[in-house]
């Protein structure tokens, strides 16, 4: 469902901080921007800083149910993994429904207006994914399903073993065949992309399908990429040559593909990534979380790829707080300020994210997609709109408007 109707903005973002900004809406879109303009009779007022919906490009809903429950003991992240794994097992299709909607409406109250949900349960076929779209369309968030291809346990061939196995079609021709018929669920609220779920779990051959498939429908191609040492000293051993390298061979790099966390990337794979203007998704809170070390993001900026922001782990739903995290880490493993402008950080939890899950969206001017949120008047204290501010010193909680296509899901 899309709305119609006029938004009076006390303050918003157009590129620069404007005041007394006129939105008018017309079927679920931007019909035009005014500035100065005094506000009209029915218009709703939006107190505050008035933003683009904020872009959440890469989730994993089911492992909400981690949170908190994986902070004591010891381990590294194979550790963790096994949690996980036994995360991922015995959802039922309607409990499954109702978690991905409580999910969905934390990142909505969170000013989340668009999410990538990284999907690779596939115990009952397609029913897990169309409990996420289904979700998504009753909460009124707007969904990339970015269902994953997942077919062996290391880039040795070693074969699945325990919960893996149940993320797996059997090989890459029933991944396609099952896709086929999710294609039927794009549209409206939901775009279907694909995934190469990493270089560990997918076959050259079968890396090449999974792209093809998704550049024949001009949809969203992501991968975990280079998240762990031991996948790239293991594609190293069997393949002679990194992960992102191993991508190039294969034609699978592209303006169209997302690399998810791109940690453990050497100078030439940051030459690669960006001369095919790779977008590059770093996830910093799960990040910390499971003691991934930190990222090239200034080089990889630098190289030419555009940097975005996800939840990953939803152990914390904040996109301000990933943005922020891009530079703020950097900070700590450099010894040095200042990698990233606020601009920078901006971009990448607005359209840098909503062009890397396929949408219209991430600007707040005439023809875009009608997705902005406010941020509370009350805790800004009279604040003039500055992206300093909001990048370093607002979060979720500040939250109080939501619009998506016109329609608004969140008010306060």
């Amino acid at each position: 469902m899309t709305g119609t109707g006029a938004w009076h903005a006390e303050q918003a973002w157009l590129g620069h901080r404007a005041e007394d900004v006129l939105i008018e809406v017309e079927d679920g879109r931007i019909k035009a921007v005014t500035e100065g303009a005094a506000p009209p009779t029915g218009a709703t007022r939006l107190r505050g800083w008035t933003v683009p919906g904020l872009a959440n490009v890469h989730s994993h809903a089911f492992q909400r149910s981690l949170r908190g429950a994986t902070e004591s003991g010891g381990g590294d992240f194979w550790e963790w993994r096994k949690q996980m794994y036994a995360a991922a097992e015995d959802w039922g299709r309607a409990r499954y429904l109702e978690h991905v909607r409580a999910v969905f409406r934390e990142m909505l109250l969170a000013g989340i207006t668009a999410v990538g949900e990284f999907h690779y349960l596939h115990a009952l076929g397609n029913q897990l994914g169309e409990a996420v779209v289904e979700a998504a369309a009753e909460e009124g968030i707007r969904l990339t399903l970015i269902d994953s291809c997942y077919l062996r346990g290391g880039v040795d061939g070693r074969p699945l073993e325990g919960a893996q196995r149940s993320f797996s079609d059997g090989d890459v021709e029933r991944w396609t065949k099952r896709m086929d018929s999710m294609v039927a669920l794009d549209g409206g609220t939901a775009i279907i992309g694909a995934a190469i779920h990493s270089v560990r779990a997918v076959d050259p051959a079968s890396m090449r399908i999974v792209a093809t498939w998704a550049r024949n429908r001009n949809a969203p191609l992501h991968i975990h990429l280079a998240e762990q040492p031991a996948e790239v000293e293991e594609c190293v051993a069997v393949e002679g040559c990194t992960p992102t390298q191993l991508l190039e061979r294969e034609g699978i790099l592209g303006p169209d593909l997302t690399a998810i966390h791109a940690i453990h990337v050497d100078g030439d794979d940051i030459a690669l990534l960006g001369r095919n203007k790779v977008s590059v998704c770093a996830c910093t809170t799960s990040e910390r979380d499971l003691a991934d070390r930190v990222g090239p993001l200034q080089r990889l900026a630098d190289a030419g790829s555009p940097l975005c922001v996800g939840s990953d782990s939803n152990a914390v739903i904040d996109s301000l707080e990933e943005a922020r995290g891009l530079e703020l880490d950097q900070r700590r493993a450099t010894g040095r300020r200042i990698h990233h402008q606020p601009e920078e950080l901006y971009r990448a939890a607005t359209i840098n994210g909503m062009r890397a899950l396929g949408w219209e969206s991430g600007e707040l001017k005439p023809g875009m997609l009608a997705d902005f949120i406010t941020l509370d008047a009350e805790r800004l204290q009279g604040r003039r709109l500055d992206l300093g501010y909001l990048m370093f010193c607002c979060s979720a909680g500040d939250v109080r408007n939501v619009v998506v296509g016109g329609r608004t899901l969140v008010s306060a």
